[in-house]
């Protein structure tokens, strides 16, 4: 079995421009299916992924409840379970964390560079303690994003500090921070939060997810591809090259992630 635990897709009608929008906002970077929910789950097919988790992203106020709407229009928690978000500047995000909690969706992707928040500011505390309170899953974006400048707001010191702030499970996208191997090491790895090992292939130095796995355990890991960016045959050559047991390799795959979905 194969869970990703990290991929995206939008609406038919706007997938093509939101994955051009994109691409042009990252320096032309490759994309591996076409940003639809079909070529999402041909995807699947093709790289025998059996589960998807699906990262919705709120950009601004006004998005929050059609990002939602169709979270929940796609979450059917058999190949595809789908999370919400919030835009942190919203007015409504308490209330509306409430009602994707309603929904029945699992958790929520935040993105401290495209939503504009530091992921340590104190005034985020309300939204983590919402999402504590409801016992949703929350996924970061982690450490450099090629579409935005520096100073990125989600780096690793200030990751472990935001995770202090939240009791229910939290998951540091990208191997705990793209581009942080060393900061990751120092303050992430041993904390009580996930990293979702997506967009590694090619990214990360094999010696480097060698030393994160040790320091960190493999009980609490899981397998991501950032699907359209990457794809899981792509993701799987890096981890296959690391010499971890079978036993190891099928938390990282899906028993982690069957635990956290509670499926």
């Amino acid at each position: 079995m194969l869970i990703d635990f990290h991929t995206h897709c939008f609406p038919d009608k706007i997938y093509e421009r939101a994955i051009q929008k994109l691409k042009d906002q990252s320096g032309n970077i490759e994309n591996y299916s076409d940003g639809s929910l079909s070529g999402l789950k041909n995807s699947m097919k093709e790289n025998n992924v059996d589960v998807s988790v699906v990262l919705n992203i709120a950009t601004n106020t006004h998005q929050q409840k059609s990002v939602n709407d169709f979270a929940s229009s796609i979450n059917n928690e058999k190949d595809i379970f789908s999370f919400g978000s919030v835009f942190p500047g919203s007015e409504d995000a308490l209330d509306e964390l409430e009602r994707i909690k309603s929904l029945g969706i699992r958790g929520v992707k935040l993105h401290p560079d495209y939503q504009g928040f530091n992921v340590d500011d104190p005034a985020m505390k309300p939204i983590y303690r919402k999402i504590s309170e409801l016992g949703l899953i929350v996924v970061f974006h982690a450490g450099f994003d090629y579409g935005f400048p520096p100073p990125y707001k989600a780096m690793p010191k200030a990751m472990a500090k935001a995770a202090s702030w939240i009791d229910s499970p939290v998951i540091a996208a990208h191997w705990g921070g793209i581009n942080c191997c060393e900061d990751v090491l120092r303050y992430l790895c041993g904390e009580n939060l996930y990293f979702d090992l997506s967009f590694g292939y090619c990214m990360l130095p094999k010696a480097y997810a060698s030393m994160i796995i040790e320091k960190h355990g493999v009980d609490k890991l899981l397998f991501g591809t950032d699907n359209p960016w990457h794809n899981a045959n792509l993701e799987m050559r890096l981890l296959s090259s690391l010499g971890l047991s079978e036993n190891d390799m099928n938390k990282i795959k899906y028993i982690n992630a069957k635990k956290l979905l509670k499926i």
